[in-house]
């Protein structure tokens, strides 16, 4: 497994004191933070009580508003900056196709492995948002994105107020990112993803933050703790 992914194979991760290791167990994997202080394991699963309860929070319409879900519209979104999954979940459980982009392999891995295990689930409504969704592996900038409506782009920058969970879920993940030499720089992907051929981009950010790469948006979604900020590309 170590060779298909072109990563260094331990044979017990309490062997190394840095970095992320991807921890392959008889049942399931997951992310883990070598460095001190080290936090718990970072898994992926779109049936977790998490996952549902996003799904009936109703906290998802800031998100689904910002891409133009509308009436019967649901956009095709490249999300650009994939991660751990959560929001490409959260749209393609509203009803979008998504592709979910991501440099990492072993966020690669990870994102594959939940979604083949959500479509076995029991759960009709998590097998149908799974079957919205597939996996890429690579840097976002070298994908083809026509035939996508939207691009999603979310730089991962801590958030105040966030629980200690989600904050050492997004410190593992910018961590593993910091591992990777060819990490893509947000502001370079927003310039990319502007010269694109689709019909608006949207970011992510802390509520109070600034915009990214100081680029004025179209208009913004404002939540409790987020904000999407939209960029509308003029059509012709």
């Amino acid at each position: 497994m170590a060779d298909t992914l072109n990563l260094e194979f331990v044979a017990i991760a309490d062997d190394l004191d840095s970095g992320v290791a991807l921890v392959i167990d008889t049942d399931r994997s997951w992310l883990q933070r070598l460095q001190s202080p080290r936090l718990g394991p970072v898994y992926i699963d779109f049936s977790s009580a998490d996952m549902l309860y996003r799904r009936k929070s109703g906290h998802n319409e800031p998100l689904g508003r910002a891409i133009g879900v509308k009436g019967e519209k649901r956009p095709k979104v490249f999300d650009a900056t994939a991660g751990l999954g959560r929001d490409a979940f959260v749209l393609a459980d509203l009803g979008c196709s998504v592709a979910l982009s991501e440099q990492s392999v072993p966020l690669c891995y990870l994102l594959e492995q939940a979604r083949e295990l959500a479509l076995m689930s029991a759960n009709d409504k998590v097998v149908e948002a799974v079957s919205r969704m597939r996996v890429l592996c690579g840097d976002s900038r070298q994908q083809a994105v026509e035939g996508f409506d939207v691009i999603y782009i979310d730089p991962m920058f801590p958030e105040r107020g966030k629980t200690a969970a989600v904050k050492k879920d997004l410190a593992t993940v910018q961590a593993l990112h910091g591992d990777s030499s060819g990490a893509n720089d947000p502001k370079d992907l927003l310039v990319w993803a502007m010269a694109q051929p689709v019909e608006r981009v949207v970011i992510k950010r802390p509520v109070k933050a600034p915009a990214l790469g100081n680029v004025k948006p179209s208009h913004s979604i404002t939540g409790k703790t987020v904000r999407f900020d939209v960029m509308v590309k003029p059509k012709g």
